[in-house]
């Protein structure tokens, strides 16, 4: 593994320390392209303004009328967090903003696939709905929107998907990834959008004199959701997600929170007076997200949704339990899946520049996560296929796949289906993570494609494994209440928590659980313990490792530890 340091510019450096920021965090920021203490401004009325998100005014004139004449309307979820949370969030919203009939349906995994298919505007209309909003998903449902109308339904997709060649004839599109829009947050998740789409609708209310500025809802009790679901979708947090992550968390500490999140945290062990981006990312997503992935993604809403403590905790115990299931089906799946992986090159050789992994055993709800382990441990853009459950889809594989940066699965993919036309039955994603649907017996010629498709767009340096690091950590900044004050911070993906990387001293090495390293170090003279999770090859006596910082409490007394990410080896 190569360790990189960041480059941090002393004049953005300066400036930030100038206007009071504490000198670490200075560094970190300016490392990460923060400029002046403006950029840190997490107000709201530093958003970026809804009127800017292409659509998202016709979407309000289209709302604000079906409210009027008391149409009933319909969301269509995703079976992932950002799905159940911008559900959550578009359900909650248009009734606090005078909606009387909203309605929800999520599409099955197994049963229905992914996005707006034309069973699910069939269920649609049976419901009763004259309006159906698509969150997280439409973008692609050319097939599914197109059935919708001829139903009779009025359509409104919000998504934040990569579009492919043809969109859907809907009403309104939302999506700050479709052409023409120049929203300058491209990275917002679908839960983001579904929330400034209720930005500009309480707007357009206001305007028709529903209620006045000092009377009107207010939708910021719906940031927890809001910063739970952008965190855990992994999108870029450029500084306008950062906001809306900033607000939430500030609200969750302030214990103004839905009584499902309230309910989630206490589940995962977790204090919600101080989360952190980390409990989304790694506590609340994961419980979330099994009961797609495993049961009815359902659950996940109504926990979001529900208001009674009680039911509450009911919901967030039962979503506990799929994922300890999940845990256990992922672990042996994962092993089985590494065997296979590393079973394609010998060993002391480089793995192929692509990987891809089936057998007929595995899970469909959980490739996405062993495909993301076997990219973590091989670096390799990797798709897991599994077995389609779904009735008279019995020959289809669906996969999900990872990447590594320099190569954009999306576009991958997109290039596959026009070098193979038919073998791609479906596809979509983004640049690190996406899925599709083959023949089984068109597995092999999906597997050499990407493979040749790898082989033309990486290189060795892409092909090896690089960590950028903050470089050394002063010795006076060995301290719990600078971890307190890192952990306090927005951090996630493009705004990378620190990892700071040096050479210590390793003391003394041994394994626990079999299969992490517990260390005792000396960092510039300094004693510390470090864990190595997942590693069990034994480290030389003087190695540069990358680390985050953490607190372990034993007899209660807090005290630094390295949580080791990597070494220079």
């Amino acid at each position: 593994m190569n360790l990189l340091t960041r480059d941090i510019p002393p004049r953005a450096v300066w400036a930030l320390e100038q206007a009071g920021v504490h000198p670490l965090l200075a560094q970190l920021f300016a490392a990460r392209g923060v400029l002046n203490k403006d950029d840190l401004d997490d107000g709201l009325a530093q958003l970026l303004p809804p009127a800017s998100l292409m659509g998202a005014q016709e979407a309000a004139l289209l709302l604000a009328d079906a409210i009027e004449a008391e149409q009933r309307l319909c969301i269509v979820a995703d079976y992932d967090c950002d799905g159940a949370t911008a559900c959550a969030v578009a359900v909650r919203g248009l009734r606090l903003l005078g909606a009387a009939h909203v309605g929800y349906i999520v599409p099955d995994r197994v049963v229905d696939g992914y996005g707006l298919t034309a069973s699910i505007a069939e269920r649609v209309q049976a419901s009763g709905a004259d309006v159906l909003i698509t969150v997280d998903n439409g973008i692609a449902s050319v097939d599914g929107v197109a059935r919708a109308q001829a139903l009779g339904l009025t359509v409104l997709v919000t998504d934040h998907h990569l579009p492919a060649a043809e969109l859907p004839t809907a009403e309104v599109i939302v999506n700050p990834n479709q052409p023409g829009c120049s929203f300058a947050s491209k990275s917002m998740a679908g839960v983001g959008v579904m929330f400034y789409v209720l930005l500009a609708l309480r707007a357009e209310l206001r305007l028709r004199g529903a209620f006045t500025a000092a009377q009107q809802p207010k939708l910021d009790a719906l940031l927890p959701l809001v910063a739970l679901g952008t965190v855990a979708d992994v999108v870029k947090l450029d500084a306008n997600n950062r906001r809306l992550v900033a607000q939430g968390l500030k609200r969750i500490r302030a214990g103004a929170l839905p009584a499902g999140l309230k309910a989630l945290f206490t589940a995962a062990g977790r204090q919600a007076a101080s989360a952190t981006t980390f409990d989304f990312g790694f506590a609340l997503g994961p419980r979330i997200n099994a009961a797609g992935r495993l049961s009815d993604m359902t659950l996940g809403i109504e926990c979001l949704l529900t208001d009674d403590a009680a039911r509450a905790a009911e919901l967030a115990q039962a979503l506990d339990g799929i994922n300890r299931e999940r845990r256990v089906i992922e672990g042996d799946m994962r092993e089985q899946a590494m065997e296979i992986a590393e079973s394609l090159f010998d060993e002391g050789e480089e793995p192929p520049p692509a990987i891809c992994v089936f057998d007929p055993d595995f899970h469909e709800g959980v490739v996405g996560i062993v495909a993301s382990r076997i990219k973590d441990k091989l670096h390799r853009p990797t798709f897991v296929f599994a077995a389609s459950s779904a009735a008279g889809k019995e020959d289809e594989l669906k996969g999900s796949g990872r990447s590594i940066p320099g190569f954009h699965l999306r576009d991958a993919l997109d290039l596959i289906a026009k070098r193979h036309p038919g073998v791609l039955l479906r596809f979509g994603g983004h640049a690190m993570a996406a899925g599709c649907t083959v023949a089984e017996e068109h597995l092999d010629v999906f597997e050499e494609a990407l493979n040749q498709v790898a082989t033309e767009w990486l290189d060795a340096a892409t092909l090896t494994r690089s960590l950028e690091t903050d470089g050394p950590l002063p010795p006076e900044y060995l301290r719990v209440d600078l971890v307190d004050t890192l952990h306090k911070e927005v951090w996630g993906q493009g705004f990378a928590p620190p990892v700071f990387s040096e050479e210590v001293e390793v003391v003394s090495q041994r394994l626990v659980g079999e299969k992490h390293l517990a260390l005792k170090l000396k960092h510039q003279g300094q004693p510390v313990d470090g864990i190595w999770f997942g590693r069990t090859a034994q480290l030389p006596r003087r190695v540069k490792l990358a680390f985050r910082l953490d607190a372990d409490e034993w007899q209660g007394q807090r005290r630094v530890r390295f949580l080791v990410e990597g070494a220079q080896e």
